[in-house]
């Protein structure tokens, strides 16, 4: 038999239920760390036997590489200029950094490339693509392995004392006649990876030996596969008081890494009429593009 349900007059609505709370929810994770704050941090324990790991194979190449290539340096031919691309190359494969790679680079000898800087990274990216040795300032050498290395892969070093420029200079100048290429950071320091800062002039007295200058954007634009946003670029970005053993180790922790370097068109030296205004136009093309790079967007060489 079927029972109608009682029908409340429009007057008598039915009173809403109280939901009533004593505690507020509180979730907390199966195990503690600082990395679960983070929407794109590793799992502490995977993590950290990830950085171990590439941290150990790292030295276990390195060691035999050096080796291999303070023995190239006495022998003739171009070997000891080719195994420095292989030996950063495969180091960028060790700690899982992918390149993206837009343009081609110059190539040939008497080549000024021209860079923005902004980690201890940028030194194996460039030196995995470039046949060419790095303009360092003088405090490098003298750290330990680094340095080493630095030396054995035939790195120029600058300091900033003024008694010593004109000596530096000329020994750039020298380096570029004997038709090797130099790979230079103007901004003179490394920037926090949001923005690139203004190239400086002095840094382009030796453009008057090269052949040909090349403008190169580097951005690291991808974590975990996702594109990279403003909060994590301090984990690729090396500024500042930042030590280098702390910054490797969170950033070897992560995966799905990419950077993007984009070869600009060449630009002739004598094109331009002084460093001043060559400065301007290489930093402008460069700082152009990062923006855009940031910005997650597509870009094509330019040209200066």
């Amino acid at each position: 038999m079927r029972t109608e349900q009682p029908v409340l007059p429009p007057s008598q609505p039915p009173k809403a239920r109280r939901l009533r709370r004593g505690r507020p929810l509180r979730f907390r994770p199966r195990l503690p760390g600082a990395a679960w704050n983070d929407v794109l941090g590793e799992r502490p324990v995977g993590g950290r036997f990830r950085a171990v790991r590439r941290i150990v194979t790292a030295l276990l190449f390195t060691l035999p590489c050096m080796a291999i290539q303070a023995v190239l340096l006495w022998l003739p031919g171009p070997a000891k200029d080719h195994f420095p691309r292989f030996y950063h190359r495969t180091l960028c494969r060790i700690i899982g950094l992918r390149l993206r790679v837009i343009g081609t680079p110059h190539g040939r000898p008497r080549t000024l490339y021209v860079s923005n800087h902004s980690s201890w990274l940028d030194i194996l990216v460039l030196g995995g693509l470039l046949n060419a040795r790095f303009v360092s300032k003088a405090e490098v050498g003298d750290w330990p392995l680094i340095g080493w290395i630095a030396r054995l892969g035939r790195t120029v070093f600058v300091s900033r004392a003024r008694g010593r420029t004109g000596g530096e200079a000329q020994e750039m100048r020298a380096r570029l006649e004997e038709g090797q290429s130099l790979i230079l950071f103007p901004e003179g320091t490394t920037s926090d990876g949001t923005r690139v800062l203004p190239f400086r002039s002095t840094f382009f007295a030796v453009a008057g030996s090269a052949e040909a200058v090349q403008p190169v954007t580097v951005v690291y634009d991808r974590l975990g596969g996702l594109p990279l946003g403003r909060r994590d670029r301090p984990l690729f970005a090396w500024y500042g008081d930042m030590e280098t053993g702390s910054h490797a180790w969170r950033l070897l922790r992560r995966t799905g890494t990419r950077v993007t370097v984009v070869m600009h068109e060449v630009l002739a030296p004598d094109s331009v009429p002084d460093r001043k205004a060559l400065a301007a136009r290489v930093g402008r093309t460069v700082t152009e593009t990062a923006a855009l790079l940031r910005q997650n967007r597509e870009v094509t060489p330019r040209a200066a």
